[in-house]
């Protein structure tokens, strides 16, 4: 069974909204509910790999082990590098191992899984996380809507979930909002992403010996049709992901806000899943820019700008073997870094100061970020390689 795509998840997904529903209205509290029904869902996700079900059980553990051992000592450093290196052991293994194909403690959402883990043991480094009860740490990982995909929300945020019993009235808003979200996700999914797939076929330049403007033609199709498939596909999986959260009473954030409409490479990742980026920014990019700032790796006037740009350049190059160890995502984490660090150049030129507001100046940027972001598309998917292969 598959998260939001298989008509038996849909099934039970109604089945559980419906029970999750009876105790909302009645004003009970919904957290043992929604543990019971994510763990049940997980056993319906990995019947038919049990191999991996057993590795999501294992890093669970792992992860727990090791937030409970930095519990004991939030400032002890040694604690914090110990505990973050074990945690992150299983997702590392699994992309290197998923280089050579193979998939060793790999499973479906490790990913997503382990940045939860990994905020938990930074916060409580920060001192923002004194602890977590078992349950709620367990619930938290385990949560089914976001499990395989995201969106990636923060326990303070989910705990205040938790804690919280709404009102009849408030969870009638809840439970309303949430059903309309998986009806406006399976449009999304289902129908717009299945229509512009079509449109979506990977070929080598000039494969059909058609002429170099046909050829362009079908490379840009593809780019864009890959672009719109990729934004339906994921931003209606966030969509129901979102609204089966909100019938269990959990206000998962928003992963997606028309980044077709961004003005700039920056706008685009706080509008393209916002719930990645602001992770990336709070957990990565802050951290190493303190640290380069501190260690004053570059002086003079331009101190701060050649920081950001490096640490968002090394932050996004991150991101790229996050998604995984291949020359296309590394690459494409590593062209939205070099990006984003000429975008915080030409941000401090005197043009652009005296101009961003002008109309003119925000339509001609709209185009130029499109173009970038759809080269990105086709960097990711491949279709750039593909191109340089046929070449």
């Amino acid at each position: 069974m598959n998260f939001f795509s298989d008509f038996s998840f849909f099934f039970i997904l109604a089945i559980v909204i419906l029970g999750a529903s009876w105790l909302g209205l009645h004003e009970r509290s919904l957290k043992r509910y929604g543990l019971v029904a994510s763990l049940f869902l997980l056993v319906c996700l990995f019947v038919k790999t049990p191999l991996q079900g057993l590795y999501a059980a294992i890093f669970v553990a792992i992860s727990y082990a090791c937030a409970r051992f930095l519990w004991k000592a939030p400032d002890d450093k040694g604690r914090y590098h110990i505990a973050l290196g074990l945690t992150l052991v299983p997702l590392v293994l699994c992309k290197v191992s998923g280089a050579f194909d193979a998939n060793i403690l790999g499973f479906t959402g490790i990913s997503y899984v382990t940045f939860r883990a990994v905020q938990i043991l930074i916060e409580t480094h920060d001192g923002l996380i004194s602890g977590m009860k078992g349950e709620d740490y367990l619930y938290f990982l385990v949560f089914f809507p976001t499990f395989t995909s995201g969106p990636i929300d923060r326990s303070r945020r989910f705990q205040e979930d938790l804690d919280n019993v709404p009102s009849k009235d408030e969870y009638a808003d809840l439970l309303a909002k949430g059903i309309l979200l998986i009806l406006l996700g399976m449009v999304y999914n289902i129908v717009f992403a299945t229509i512009v797939r079509t449109y979506w076929v990977p070929e080598a330049f000039n494969q059909y010996a058609e002429g170099t403007t046909v050829a362009i033609w079908r490379q840009v199709r593809n780019s864009v049709a890959y672009g719109l498939y990729l934004f339906f596909d994921f931003a209606g999986y966030s969509w129901m992901a979102m609204g089966a959260s909100y019938a269990l009473g959990i206000r998962c954030p928003r992963n997606f806000r028309a980044p077709f409409l961004a003005t700039s490479i920056t706008d685009f990742w706080n509008r393209w899943h916002i719930t990645l980026s602001t992770w990336l920014r709070d957990f990565v990019f802050m951290r190493i820019a303190r640290s380069m700032m501190k260690r004053k790796v570059f002086k003079g006037k331009s101190a701060r700008l050649h920081t950001a740009q490096v640490a968002m350049i090394l932050n996004m190059l991150i991101m790229g073997f996050w998604h995984g160890l291949t020359a296309d995502y590394i690459i494409y984490g590593l062209y939205h870094g070099v990006l984003l660090a000429l975008e915080q150049g030409w941000e401090k030129t005197r043009f652009y100061k005296a101009h961003r507001h002008a109309t003119w100046y925000r339509i001609i940027s709209w185009g130029i970020t499109m173009v970038l972001v759809f080269i990105g598309f086709s960097i990711f998917n491949g279709q750039a390689a593909l191109l340089v292969k046929g070449a």
